[in-house]
């Protein structure tokens, strides 16, 4: 099972989208499977999303490649990718601090106060993002192949 079809798991119905992908929600994260952090990350990011505003998908994957040919962002395992409106017309793709801080706008509750970091100049977040980047290996262990969540 991986992480997009437990949240498929947890809505009612799926939707089919282009290219013969499947959603269960507007948003898709898309996160390095191997990464510890990333993979801690998204099992934060299961249990406080309460509306189920987000599946996710490795940058591994072929889901990624296909977006990656689809809006020319880099699939750099450095790069933490959230697709808006994944599927549909007004599909947004966000990258690095951006897309960090619009996930939490999206989810919703008290969270979305974390998104009001946005003042802060781009150029300042994304320096602090990708110092976390560089250095995550060693802080949180790599996998050898992307985890499953339990049930």
């Amino acid at each position: 099972m991986t992480f997009q079809s437990l949240a498929a798991e947890r809505l009612p119905a799926a939707r089919t989208l282009t290219g013969g992908l499947t959603s269960p929600s507007p948003n898709l994260v898309l996160y390095d499977g191997v990464c510890g952090l990333c993979n801690r990350t998204v099992r934060f990011l299961l249990r406080i999303d309460r509306r189920h505003r987000l599946c996710f998908a490795p940058l591994q994957g072929q889901t990624a490649a296909r977006l990656a040919e689809r809006h020319g962002f880099p699939t750099d395992v450095r790069t933490l990718v959230y697709v808006r409106n994944f599927g549909l017309k007004r599909e947004r793709v966000h990258v690095r601090s951006d897309g960090v801080l619009r996930i939490f706008g999206d989810v919703g509750g008290l969270w979305w106060l974390l998104s009001l970091l946005r003042i802060v100049p781009r150029f300042l977040r994304d320096a602090l993002y990708d110092w976390v980047a560089r250095h995550r290996y060693g802080w949180f262990g790599k996998y050898d192949s992307c985890p499953l969540p339990s049930p």
